[in-house]
């Protein structure tokens, strides 16, 4: 347990810009310090969460770096796509971002079940 609480990064952290949104370089340092928690929450059992959750940073971080004052947000990222029309495209930073909230949300539970005293990973999952 004490682990996370050893985290530098933390998503509670991050500002929120009022009229912009969340801070793009600030989201993806917090999304890379979950992944050692992932190594030590099970390195066999989370290897596919891992791979999942790693290849949608990656995603987002190479549309991120094409232009680091332009997409310096998530949501100008996200309309940046979306009227380029290709927030659908698979391997887009859009749809990565809905994949990545996604499995944020999955460890939230799986975390959640933990502390809530389940002993059984499985049971946890």
């Amino acid at each position: 347990k004490s682990f996370l609480l050893a985290l530098d990064t933390r998503f509670s952290d991050i500002e929120l810009r009022e009229e912009e949104g969340i801070p793009t370089e600030e989201f993806l340092e917090s999304c890379y310090a979950i992944v050692p928690v992932l190594d030590k929450l099970g390195p066999t059992v989370f290897a596919p969460v891992k791979m999942d959750f790693v290849g949608n940073i990656k995603k987002i971080n190479q549309k991120f770096i094409t232009n680091k004052e332009e997409f310096d947000t998530l949501q100008k990222i996200v309309l940046h796509e979306v009227n380029a029309g290709v927030a659908q495209v698979r391997n887009s930073a859009t749809e990565a971002l809905l994949w990545l909230k996604r499995g944020l949300k999955f460890l939230k539970g799986f975390l959640t079940e933990v502390k809530n005293g389940e002993k059984n990973i499985q049971t946890a999952l």
